[in-house]
């Protein structure tokens, strides 16, 4: 994977809460830290995210995304 931003926290689907458009995905990325990221449940499919699988927390900004391999 290769993206712009610099600041990519490797971890693990703890939790995913979905909503009406949006669900808010939560990645344990160690130490007791669990970074939550909003996304759409589209981009939840896509992804094909689900408790336990390895995914990284893209920070760009003021921006949360969500990242596979």
């Amino acid at each position: 994977m290769k993206i712009s931003a610099r600041n990519i926290l490797n971890g693990k689907v703890v939790e995913i809460v979905k909503g009406a458009t949006t669900s808010h995905v939560r990645i344990d990325i160690g130490g007791g830290a669990v970074v939550t990221a909003s996304i759409t449940n589209e981009a939840v499919a896509d992804l094909k995210l689900e408790k336990g699988k390895q995914a990284y927390a893209v920070i760009k900004a003021s921006d949360v995304m969500v990242g596979i391999d």
